[in-house]
């Protein structure tokens, strides 16, 4: 094989929001301890009634995030990635202008479904009041490419702005733009992730209405179950994932550690139905295949899969058997960390992306919750009880998406920040 000389990418900074709270070491730590953040809706929670437990992130106010100007009309997917963006930036030490090219700087931030709670919120005052109670503040609200386009205005990035729409997989394909960007010579730095907020009575409905939710647990910690025999569905999150991606050379001149290399990336298309994968799992095996073709790694060069693991019948059946598949008998270790933060839809990719460069830089993998039995249709390597500690020279992260998008990508490791980090996990 010949050398690649394609620039390298590596992630140096990471912004977590989530059930689980704000904070990339907090939350990764969380994971490790196995601590779930998944609760019952209050009486107050716009879905309560709707679903019987979700992923409820931190409260934000956009005073604390935007000035006053521009604070007015902006959906809480929005807010969630604005301080998903600001923490990864301030995580990496990087201030566009001083330390990174504004031209050279690009953003690529997407959503499953954009600012649909805004919506909503508009279409229930024009049927009450007619067309005067429209704002003329909706667009810019509920557009999808909003959280980019804010990012970008708020850090004065210049460069490459884009949203991706591919529903629960456009988190983690917005990490794949990042570093076909940077390969591409396009931009030096990508700050890139994906950001959702689902949690209001239409979204939640209509999941629960297509039975996709889990239900029928006496604790909600115990509702994400992936791979689990008991699991009936996923839990419906929300939150936001957001990684500062920067060609290797620019991180090193000045100075910045990082937490993991991007590897590579694959994606496939199911072509199969709307919503539900192909139970041959043939879809997730190519895309797995061509990320690690793409990385110049073989299968036996993985030793961590973060599945994506939503907990419903169909999907962890098909993902166990394109793992196995793909990775043969001897299958790396498997966690599915949506089993303590619930699904965060267009964010999960991302958010997970983020946690699979935290334990490759602290040599924890988090384990699966509530996987007390294992379905024999999902058997693998799954980590169970606590998490393990190891060193591992290359993890997949998977993500697969409502219209049959599949998108996998392989991280490594480098040397750099895991000391820093406390050794998350190892004490527990």
């Amino acid at each position: 094989m010949s050398e690649d000389r394609r620039p390298r990418a590596v992630v140096t900074g990471i912004g977590l929001i989530s059930s689980l709270g704000r904070g990339a070491t907090r939350t990764f730590e969380a994971l490790c301890a196995g601590h779930s953040g998944l609760r019952r809706p209050g009486e107050q929670h716009p879905v309560a009634g709707s679903v019987d437990v979700a992923g409820i992130a931190p409260g934000l106010e956009a005073a604390a995030l935007l000035p006053p100007s521009e604070g007015r009309f902006v959906d809480r997917y929005a807010l969630l990635a604005l301080a998903a963006a600001d923490d990864a930036l301030a995580d990496a030490g990087l201030v566009v202008g001083r330390d990174a090219d504004p031209w050279r700087t690009g953003v690529v931030v997407s959503s499953g479904g954009g600012g649909l709670e805004t919506y909503e919120e508009q279409a229930r005052g024009r049927h009450a009041r007619g067309r005067t109670a429209v704002s003329p503040y909706l667009l810019p609200g509920m557009l999808p490419n909003m959280a980019a386009a804010r990012i970008a205005i708020k850090h004065g990035i210049r460069g490459h702005s884009a949203a991706i729409a591919t529903a629960c997989a456009a988190g983690a394909q917005s990490v794949a733009e990042a570093l076909r960007l940077i390969r591409g010579g396009e931009a030096d730095v990508v700050v890139c992730g994906g950001s959702d907020a689902p949690l209001h009575p239409t979204i939640a409905e209509a999941f629960g209405n297509a039975r996709a939710l889990a239900h029928g647990f006496a604790d909600p910690r115990e509702a994400s179950r992936p791979f689990d025999t008991r699991r009936n569905g996923f839990v419906l999150a929300e939150g936001a994932g957001v990684l500062v991606v920067e060609r290797a050379e620019h991180a090193a001149a000045r100075g910045a550690a990082a937490y993991a290399e991007l590897l590579g990336w694959g994606a496939t298309t199911d072509a199969y139905r709307p919503t539900t994968p192909r139970p041959d799992g043939e879809g997730a095996m190519e895309c797995m295949r061509r990320a690690l073709a793409d990385a110049g790694l073989s299968p036996a060069d993985v030793g961590y899969v973060n599945a994506h693991g939503t907990g419903t019948k169909l999907g962890d059946v098909a993902e166990a058997k394109a793992i196995r598949e793909v990775f043969g008998p001897h299958s790396p270790a498997v966690g599915a960390t949506k089993s303590m933060t619930g699904h965060l839809l267009g964010g999960a990719g991302a958010v997970e992306a983020a946690i699979t460069a935290l334990a490759l830089a602290t040599e924890a993998l988090p384990a699966t919750r509530n996987l007390d039995t294992v379905d024999p249709a999902c058997e693998l390597d799954h980590i169970r009880g606590k998490a393990r500690l190891t060193r591992v020279s290359a993890a997949v992260s998977n993500s697969f998406a409502f219209g049959g998008h599949n998108l996998a990508l392989v991280l490594g490791p480098v040397e750099g920040r895991a000391k820093a980090l406390g050794e998350a996990g190892r004490d527990r």
